[in-house]
């Protein structure tokens, strides 16, 4: 039985999830065991119940035997350090209890009860309580459970290929701060190692633009481990005599320009049309903020605490006949020469030019200033019907947009995938990239991309990291991926599923560190954010 569990965790901890996973039983007791369990983080300050479930059957004639005692080892490597305490819930034939709590005491929790075992079949469940503040690297595998028995026999269970048990927090929960949900994060460390997280506070409900809906910041100095309280940094209030729902700003995308120290932050805003209607399909050909969306953006110069008033840079971008131009969401970058570039989507030729089915041609490209935000250019559509993207800037200098493929909302094959091109030109000219719909599959939403160095065998190299729902039907299995040939290949070994579970599936990267990756990725109408060392993700080349 909780041979059964070990497995079960050692399964979670192993990104691959199995069920009815065959153990070395006694057997002369157990007959059977199967595994089922939540590959799902452990958040911080609360009981995470039914992580772990056991069913195991012991065999005929054995039913009162005596259960004295379980035991749980933790592989190498394992921080325990947040972990409060641990239950074990027994139900089955017996009348249901609590078997025993233990604390990690040297690596190992030991579990001390009497249960007279009555009937064949029998369920054991383990629920995890975080500490308030535990470190954000609190993590685990199964190494080994072992189950004790009256009579002086146990059943000890190694795990194989474990999956890792996180620990998380609540960046934004639903209904904190009188907002209904928290939806569309960016994210970015400055230069002090500040991390900078933005995101839609929508206040009455959960729907897009148009609605009251304004951009929010959270920023941390300590990597992620506390938040100071949540400020707005983008609001436009009554803008016309109009009310805040035909007002609203929103699906940010965040910049740190690291040689001048700024932060840029671009939101999308229009006035007027109606909460009834989605700003995507009000906002017509046109400049005014009356007629279309506008490419607004704020900044700060001081780390974070303070920010200017917004700037509207549609004049520069936005062609008039556009029906609508915005950025990201997600996150930019500054390039090697200083060049500050957000990725960006244009809307246009509605009804008319209809491409692969479409209503309307959206294109995703990119939006960019060579004199540090002074003023900004717009390159061509990369690839039509694409919309939410985010960019890089490869090691031979090249800019990599990966692309939401509007095909994919039925394209559930072979060429379901990001559309993903590349441009040596400032986005005048795009290439097909060798990955493009067939790498990185995807439900069709939003997804991160970002580049860092890493040493791996003793050598500098570029490594991308990709997250998103890694799923083709749903928005579920958030889950990061890892390059070492320019994205060219996604390798199998490389591939870390963080939370199997359903969520609005937005997600945004960040190097903490060098050596760890944050994100903050959607709940159901809240933002969770994580921290991932780098050599989890990169294990097999990291040793």
């Amino acid at each position: 039985m909780i041979t059964s569990l070990l497995l079960l965790i050692l399964l979670s901890l192993t990104n691959q999830c199995k069920n009815d996973i065959p153990v070395p039983y006694s057997p002369d007791i157990v007959s059977s065991a199967e595994i089922s369990g939540q590959r799902i983080p452990l958040f911080t300050g609360r009981l995470n119940e039914n992580m772990v479930n056991v069913k195991f059957t012991v065999n005929e004639g054995k039913e009162n035997i005596l259960l004295s005692g379980v035991s749980v080892s933790f592989t190498d490597g394992s921080n325990l350090s947040g972990i409060s305490s641990v239950k074990v819930n027994y139900s089955g034939e017996n009348p249901s209890f609590l078997f025993g709590t233990s604390i990690p005491d040297s690596g190992k929790l030991i579990f001390k009860g009497s249960l007279q075992l009555v009937g064949n079949t029998h369920y054991l469940s383990f629920d995890f309580m975080l500490k308030p503040g535990a470190d954000l690297l609190t993590r685990f595998g199964i190494r080994e459970v072992t189950l004790v028995f009256k009579d002086g026999k146990t059943i000890k269970i190694p795990s194989s290929n474990p999956y890792i048990y996180r620990t998380t927090i609540l960046l934004r929960a639903k209904g904190q701060d009188k907002c209904d949900t928290y939806r569309i994060p960016g994210l970015v460390t400055t230069s002090k190692g500040t991390l900078i997280a933005v995101y839609d506070n929508r206040y009455n409900n959960s729907k897009d633009l148009q609605e009251d809906i304004d951009i929010g910041m959270s920023r941390s100095t300590d990597g992620g481990q506390t938040w100071e309280p949540m400020k707005v940094i983008m609001d436009m209030g009554e803008y016309g005599g109009r009310s805040q729902r035909l007002n609203g700003c929103g699906d940010p995308c965040v910049l740190y320009d690291h040689l001048n120290h700024t932060i840029w932050v671009a939101a999308l805003w229009m006035s007027g049309s109606s909460p009834d209607q989605m700003l995507w399909w009000a906002s017509k050909p046109g400049m005014a903020p009356e007629e279309t969306g506008q490419f607004l953006l704020v900044k700060s110069t001081d780390d974070g605490l303070t920010w200017s008033a917004p700037i509207n840079i549609t004049s520069q971008v936005k062609t008039p006949g556009w029906q609508l131009l915005l950025q990201g969401p997600g996150r930019g970058i500054t390039l090697k020469d200083g060049t500050l570039v957000f990725p960006a989507q244009f809307k246009t030729d509605i009804g008319s030019k209809a491409i692969d089915g479409g209503q309307y041609t959206c294109h995703s490209t990119i939006v960019y200033s060579k004199d540090a935000g002074a003023t900004w250019q717009i390159g061509t559509g990369a690839k039509s019907n694409t919309t939410e993207a985010q960019v890089v800037e490869l090691a031979d200098g090249r800019l990599m947009l990966n692309m939401r493929d509007d095909r994919n909302r039925s394209d559930k094959g072979e060429s379901n995938g990001r559309a993903v091109a590349t441009t040596s030109d400032w986005g005048r000219t795009w290439a097909v990239h060798p990955s493009s719909n067939s790498a990185l599959q995807e439900p069709n939403c939003m997804a991160s991309l970002i580049a860092a160095d890493v040493t791996i065998a003793g050598k500098n190299q570029q490594v991308l990291f990709f997250s998103n729902p890694n799923s083709k039907t749903e928005r579920t299995h958030m889950t990061i991926k890892a390059s070492l040939d320019g994205g060219m290949t996604w390798p199998t070994a490389f591939v870390t599923e963080l939370n199997s579970g359903s969520g609005d599936g937005y997600s945004c990267m960040t190097m903490v560190d060098d050596q760890t990756i944050g994100i903050v990725y959607e709940g159901s109408k809240e933002l969770i954010f994580q921290k991932i060392p780098v050599s989890e993700i990169l294990s097999p080349v990291m040793k």
